[in-house]
């Protein structure tokens, strides 16, 4: 097997607490399929993914996993993977095909017997509000730009905390508001696809506000005794070069503390602030926003998969715009610091996504997360890999690759448990192969295999070993 990484992140025989959880992930629009049956309306993904040029091969999600027609046998497939939560996200436009007005009773049905089957199957259901499909009407008015999309959004979580809020286990506002905000709003390497800085500056306080109105919806009208959280995707940065601090200072203010500023401490950093005033004055923080953004929630979630590597740009030499992060390539993406930081290619070895494997990075995100925020407990809600999978003869599907990063990122996550982290638990980015956004289905992510051209599934050799961990809590060999 492959030497992985930095460090010695490989271990075995390691033992996980009684209420430590292990579950899996997926996305509505990467997984559902049925993109215009039972009353669903278009989203910005839809629109995007149809553009000619912005996705891979012209990859749709059209079809996607069938998890829509499909989801008996994807329930049975989490029962035998032996998982005890399933984090799954709810598609807007299924709601509310417009993003306002009628609720589409079909829809809401829909996750309703899917959250049945989850608890029938003794699987937790962890649900998030919104995982990027905005329904395009409310794009075509503005988007998260326009504050008038978070009085939507806050009526869509009163609708959802009602329909399922007796049930759901664990509530989740917005997945990675970094991607929507910046990769939607200013690079345009995800929907709506458009390359406006002072938008996307926007949208970060129109996100960041949706997510403090929805727990109050959410409260408002569970009547069950959910946890509420909200997972962001955290840069773990490295810094090059004699301006090192300053870079990563610069790069730290927008991807992490634009987010955790205002939800955890109430407020925006002032070195943001002042990084940004050429791009925009911050008008659209009006009083009271604070407040209500800074909701108490019960856990912390954290995508992790590779960390990022910045140095201030010298201003003369060509300038370097790797950044394999989430597909953020070019410097657009930091509204404010894009023609001062430059993102350096990082050393390998990377996953097939370009992304560099660095586990040592999970426990140093998860002690700093600890330090700064002690009270707060954290869920790893995303980790994993792609991989160029090989289907064998004998149609198993041994992704050892996968299966190594898995083990160094557990491990990982132990370790930062034995240094007093107090992590919930972990979901392993992807239950199934699916769209990978711009990347269509070129990208396989999933602990089991999905044919696209049958779409049959086979649990891969990572499956195998996670559900052994999954039902021994001992990290296997």
């Amino acid at each position: 097997m492959a030497n992985q990484g930095n460090g010695d992140y490989r271990d075995a025989g390691l033992v996980f607490p009684d209420a430590f959880t292990f579950g899996s992930a997926t996305a509505s629009y990467q997984v559902e399929g049925a993109f215009d049956e039972d009353g669903r309306g278009p989203s910005i993904w839809d629109t995007f993914s149809k553009t000619p040029g912005k996705v891979w091969n012209g990859d749709t999600g059209d079809v996607a996993c069938d998890h829509y027609h499909r989801t008996g046998e994807d329930l049975d497939l989490m029962r035998d993977l032996g998982l005890g939560a399933y984090r799954f996200s709810i598609a807007w436009p299924r709601i509310q095909p417009t993003g306002t007005g009628e609720v589409n009773r079909a829809g809401v049905d829909f996750y309703s017997r899917l959250v049945d089957g989850l608890l029938e199957r003794g699987i937790r259901p962890v649900a998030t509000l919104y995982h990027w499909d905005l329904p395009q009407p409310l794009e075509d008015a503005g988007g998260w730009a326009a504050r008038a999309t978070t009085d939507a959004f806050e009526r869509y979580a009163e609708i959802m905390g009602a329909a399922l809020g007796d049930r759901v286990h664990t509530w989740t506002t917005l997945n990675e508001p970094w991607c929507s905000a910046y990769l939607g709003y200013s690079q345009g390497g995800h929907a709506p696809g458009r390359h406006e800085p002072a938008a996307a500056l926007a949208a970060v306080h129109h996100l960041n506000l949706g997510h403090g109105r929805a727990v109050q919806a959410l409260r408002a009208t569970s009547t069950g005794d959910p946890d509420y959280s909200v997972t962001l995707n955290f840069h773990v940065l490295r810094g090059q070069g004699d301006g090192a601090a300053e870079a990563m200072r610069r790069v730290d203010a927008l991807a992490n503390r634009a987010f955790t500023g205002p939800m955890l401490r109430g407020e925006y950093p002032a070195d943001l602030l002042e990084d940004t005033a050429s791009v925009t004055d911050w008008s659209f923080v009006r009083e009271g926003d604070l407040q209500t953004i800074h909701q108490p929630i019960d856990v912390l979630g954290v995508n992790y998969y590779s960390t990022a590597t910045v140095r201030l740009w010298d201003g003369v030499s060509p300038k370097q715009t790797h950044d394999g992060h989430k597909g953020a390539e070019g410097g657009t993406a930091w509204p404010g610091s894009s023609e001062i930081v430059e993102f350096v290619e990082q050393p390998g070895p990377y996953t097939a996504m370009g992304w560099n494997i660095a586990p040592e990075a999970l426990e140093e995100l998860l002690l700093s997360l600890r330090d700064q925020f002690p009270d707060q407990p954290l869920m790893v809600t995303e980790n994993g890999a792609a991989f160029d999978d090989v289907v064998a003869e004998d149609g198993s599907v041994p992704d050892t690759e996968r299966l190594d990063y898995l083990r160094r990122h557990l491990t990982a996550a132990h370790r930062a448990m034995q240094a007093g982290v107090d992590l919930r638990g972990y979901f392993v980015w992807s239950l199934l192969d699916n769209f990978e956004w711009g990347y269509g289905y070129a990208k396989r992510f999933g602990i089991v295999r999905v044919d696209f051209d049958s779409l049959e599934r086979t649990v891969k050799d990572s499956g195998l070993w996670y559900r052994d961990l999954a039902t021994t809590r001992v990290l296997p060999e």
